[in-house]
């Protein structure tokens, strides 16, 4: 989408008209994105490689009650409670994904490489990496972060 991502679409969907009931059809199977949909205000949220008959159901039962299919939801279980990465380690996780070591990311954000290391530490524990490749993988797998922002 050339302005907005979904989500944003989402958002300004639902400011102009608060009852517009919308399904997000996406190839982004990630729990973060899936929850970013759904807190955005979407009723539903489809994978592109559903059915088309499935996709018509969706979206008349979306009049009324919530969609999500039984691979979303799975999805969705899998990482349930989770604890939400800050805006700060985010950006943090998605500086190591390029390749910058903790100094090069500390001079990218005005931050000491004692900071960093720390955002990294919570990172860790959050998503339950053993190291920073593994908290990229993982990052990139539930759509915590993506290679294009």
């Amino acid at each position: 989408m050339p302005r907005l991502d979904g989500v944003g679409a989402i958002q300004a969907i639902r400011a102009l008209d608060p009852g517009a009931r919308l399904v997000a059809l996406t190839t982004y199977e990630g729990d973060a994105d899936i929850h970013r949909a759904l807190s955005a205000g979407a009723c539903g949220y489809l994978l592109k490689d559903a059915l088309v008959a499935e996709l018509v159901d969706a979206v008349r039962a979306a009049a009324g009650k919530r969609v999500i299919p039984p691979v979303v939801a799975t999805r969705l279980a899998e990482f349930t409670p989770r604890d939400d990465l800050s805006a700060r380690e985010r950006e943090v996780l998605l500086y190591v994904a390029r390749g910058l070591s903790n100094k090069e990311i500390a001079r990218a954000i005005g931050r000491s490489a004692e900071t960093v290391k720390a955002h990294l530490e919570s990172v860790f524990q959050k998503l339950g990496a053993r190291d920073r490749t593994h908290a990229v993988t993982l990052a990139l797998q539930r759509g915590i972060i993506r290679l294009d922002e």
